[in-house]
């Protein structure tokens, strides 16, 4: 497969990139050239090209010339000459889209052979690959990086640059084959902010890292000396966090938890590695005010000899920082009002450190696939600073955390990105499938039940491969949309027939002609018109619920912890405050309160309804308390062998196929036990 990638902001060659030379050339570029990179050492993918714009720069050099072809074995660098020899900012590019545009397409016409399928980086390269699309008819995956949207939406306003920047997004978007997105926040939190965007054809795929020097840290002389400057007791667990010194990092609220914490503050030091500063006027604004705000905390609160902020550092030393709060039995912290990604997280993971980090962002899906830590508000400097006492006062918990952050580097890896990607350029790409004539449909639940054995995945997938042209494979779960298409795909199941989603009250069909998942709208309008969302809010209020994410919140689903409730407890507290609700609990912890008439099992019959499948045509396979609907309501349940929930004590299951295999495994024993039956 030929692959072409299009990144025209910065500074881009293929070895050597002069990182931080100017504001366009970071973070992108290295994700580029790694995925490159990776995607080379497949044998199915036989070219790669980069296709970037050429200039020519007294200042940042000749190197960069449109007529300064590189090549890698596989991979070919190719620079555009639009005609204007200049660099240009990002914010600038937009005026020269024409020429690029015309460049390019020049470029796509002189090829011996077109490439499969095109890939833009930021909007200005989604414009050119539309352009392909439109002329040429190659389809093009959109990788945005960071979104102007999300910049407005901080700043609380949109300059005319800006403006212009979001209304270039939206056409890039608006014909992008597919989205990738880093995170699940990306993809349901950032992309709401964009009409010409449906949520079916983002895919989350969390970037590759490169943890390995994180993984062997240790501490250094110099990382000690420079934290002996500022601490009476260097010994005492530290609690890290490393971030730029600029306000969305919330580096002040963090002081502001660790000094309203008393027992805190005899328990661990804080440590912030905000940057490199030589005098804090030097610095640009942003930068020096908060450095300011910082230090004058210190003084407000008296943390001299608790508290260090380092003013240099170089690249090698931040994993030994990471190594210097594991040896003292510290917690990273990352208390960002919003973090796309969460690097930093991962980095601390593979150091085996456990982890103190917002709820708003990529730390949701980091916490949630590592389980190394705990998720808090960042707005709320008690929970910031209750979750970092009770992990270093809490050996059990700080070890359990700190073992489980090995998780990451498996997760996180290059091979791993790399495989799903070209899942996806292979699904995109390859011919048209006819349409199955499913006469049958076979419906799981994700965790704990389709998933938790791969080796019993894998024998199941087999199965399933073999039946696919006549049974539809149906997904239904807690998680979100996207959260379920991202685990499915990281573990290797192909693409769904159909994905019921947050409890049932969200239904996305896989179309397999424009080879993406399209929501049904009617599910959806009949979940959200029962749905009362002031008079929920007022009673869980009332009971004193503790909220989940925002993330896990939206029109006909509110989700909380349950903690030490009663769920009939409050079943009675609803109907007393005359709301018809569902209430779902499951795993003994989580609370899902959903518009009457809504979960698994009324979309299960739903999606049968649809397929015109009467139910004796429907398998459904489960483990947990919110499954209970949908395997009370089959005629042919399938229960897998580590069930939870008192499931195994619940009369209204005496006709399911109770199976002696875990997950995967119970799954298949479980449907070979029907077909055997010739029930199904």
């Amino acid at each position: 497969m030929f692959v072409c990638h299009v990144a025209l902001q910065g500074c881009l060659t293929l070895s050597d990139v002069p990182y931080g030379i100017n504001a366009d050339t970071g973070g992108h570029i290295t994700y580029l050239l790694e995925l490159a990179c990776a995607s080379a050492r497949d044998p199915a993918i036989d070219r790669i090209d980069i296709i970037t714009r050429g200039f020519a720069d007294a200042k940042l050099g000749m190197r960069f010339d449109a007529q300064c072809a590189e090549a890698q074995g596989k991979i070919r660098l190719v620079r555009l000459d639009d005609g204007d020899p200049s660099y240009l900012p990002k914010e600038a590019l937009h005026e020269r889209h024409e020429e690029l545009c015309e460049a390019f397409l020049a470029y796509l016409n002189d090829l011996d052979r077109k490439p499969a399928i095109i890939h833009a980086h930021y909007a200005d390269a989604g414009i050119l690959a539309r352009k392909a699309k439109e002329a040429l008819g190659i389809p093009y995956i959109f990788t945005g990086h960071s979104l102007g949207a999300v910049k407005r939406e901080v700043n609380g306003c949109a300059d005319a640059s800006l403006q212009t920047r979001i209304a270039v997004e939206e056409r890039a978007l608006a014909l992008a084959d597919a989205v990738i997105a880093s995170s699940r926040d990306e993809a349901e939190a950032q992309y709401a902010h964009y009409a010409s965007i449906e949520a079916g054809r983002i895919r989350v795929i969390p970037p590759g890292c490169d943890l390995t020097r994180f993984e062997s840290a240790q501490p250094t002389d110099k990382v000690r000396a420079d934290l002996a400057q500022f601490l009476r007791d260097p010994a005492k667990p530290m609690l890290l966090a490393i971030a730029r010194p600029v306000r969305k990092k919330n580096l002040l609220g963090l002081v502001e938890a660790y000094a309203g914490d008393s027992e805190l503050q005899d328990a661990a030091n804080l440590v912030i590695v905000a940057g490199c500063r030589s005098l804090l006027g030097d610095l640009e604004t942003e930068c020096r005010e908060v450095m300011q705000e910082l230090i004058e905390a210190v003084d407000r609160h008296d943390l001299y000899g608790k508290f260090a902020y380092p003013k240099h550092h170089d690249p090698a030393d931040i994993p030994a920082y990471y190594a210097m709060a594991r040896e003292s039995g510290g917690v990273f912290v990352n208390p960002a009002f919003n973090e796309p990604f969460g690097l930093t997280l991962l980095e601390a993971a593979a150091s085996r450190l456990p982890v103190v980090a917002t709820d708003s962002g990529g730390p949701n899906d980091i916490v949630e696939r590592c389980s190394n830590g705990e998720l808090v508000c960042p707005r709320d400097p008690q929970a910031i600073a209750t979750a970092c006492r009770e992990i270093v006062t809490d050996r059990r918990k700080w070890v359990r955390y700190a073992t489980a952050g090995v998780e990451a580097v498996a997760a996180y890896d290059w091979t791993a990105h790399r495989d799903q990607y070209h899942r996806l350029l292979h699904e995109l790409t390859g011919p048209l499938e006819p349409a199955p004539q499913w006469d049958r449909i076979l419906i799981c639940d994700i965790d704990n039940t389709l998933l938790g054995d791969r080796e019993a995945l894998r024998e199941f997938l087999a199965w399933q491969a073999e039946h696919s042209g006549h049974i539809a494979l149906g997904i239904a779960t807690g998680r979100s949309f996207h959260s379920a298409q991202a685990i499915l795909a990281a573990e290797g199941v192909p693409t769904p027939d159909v994905i019921i989603s947050s409890v049932g009250t969200r239904i996305h069909w896989y179309d397999r002609d424009e080879r993406c998942f399209l929501e049904d709208e009617g599910w959806r309008r009949r979940v959200e018109s029962a749905w009362q969302e002031d008079t929920v809010r007022e009673t869980t209020d009332t009971l004193g619920l503790r909220q989940q994410a925002l993330l896990e919140q939206h029109s006909g689903k509110a989700s909380f912890f349950l903690d030490r409730h009663d769920p009939d407890d409050i079943h009675c507290a609803f109907r007393k405050a005359g709301l018809h609700v569902e209430i779902v609990a499951s795993h003994g912890r989580y609370l899902d309160v959903l518009s009457e008439g809504a979960g698994k099992g009324p979309a299960v019959v739903h999606v049968a309804d649809t397929l015109f499948l009467t139910q004796s045509r429907v398998v459904v396979a489960g483990d947990s308390g919110n499954d209970l609907t949908m395997l009370r309501a089959c005629p042919f349940p399938i229960v897998v062998g580590n069930a939870s929930d008192g499931l195994a004590q619940d009369p209204s299951l005496s006709h399911a196929y109770w199976a002696k295999g875990c997950y995967a495994a119970g799954v298949l024993e479980g449907v070979r036990h029907y077909q055997a039956q010739g029930s199904w």
